[in-house]
């Protein structure tokens, strides 16, 4: 059973921020991904795995949502890396932080855009802050005519 209060303040802005449909096929990732997973399971988004039970990667997740509390931003190299096979060329990424100075989450923009996704939006919540990244893929460069 969930945990009222503590995982509603992660999942319930994470998914504002990445308009989830229930059919959509999310991961989630972090220390908490198996009970954030087990939650959205509850709230109907049935095809939600965590990192610990996600599959081979193949390109099949449309939502990554990266629950990142109380880690460094260096160790999200590693954890980016591993996830990018993981998500599909539209894929959305949403990861939240705690509250984090703005020059850390600059550096979480440059990684996130490194990487080549697309940085659409940030959110400040009174228990951290969230970034929204599509794929650079999804915005294909339009032809001259």
């Amino acid at each position: 059973m969930s945990t009222p209060g503590v995982s509603d303040r992660v999942i319930d802005p994470m998914m504002a921020l990445a308009g989830c449909s229930t059919r959509q096929r999310i991961l989630v990732v972090g220390a908490k991904s198996m009970e954030l997973m087990m939650e959205l399971q509850r709230r109907g988004y049935l095809l939600a795995a965590a990192a610990g039970n996600c599959g081979l990667p193949t390109g099949q997740y449309d939502v990554a949502l990266v629950d990142w509390r109380r880690r460094t931003l260096g160790a999200l190299d590693a954890t980016m890396d591993w996830l990018d096979d993981f998500l599909s060329p539209r894929a959305v990424l949403v990861i939240w932080l705690d509250a984090q100075k703005s020059a850390a989450k600059d550096s979480l923009r440059a990684a996130v855009m490194k990487r080549g996704f697309i940085v659409l939006q940030g959110a400040e919540h009174p228990c951290g802050s969230a970034l929204l990244a599509r794929r650079s893929q999804a915005y294909p460069l339009q032809k001259a005519a």
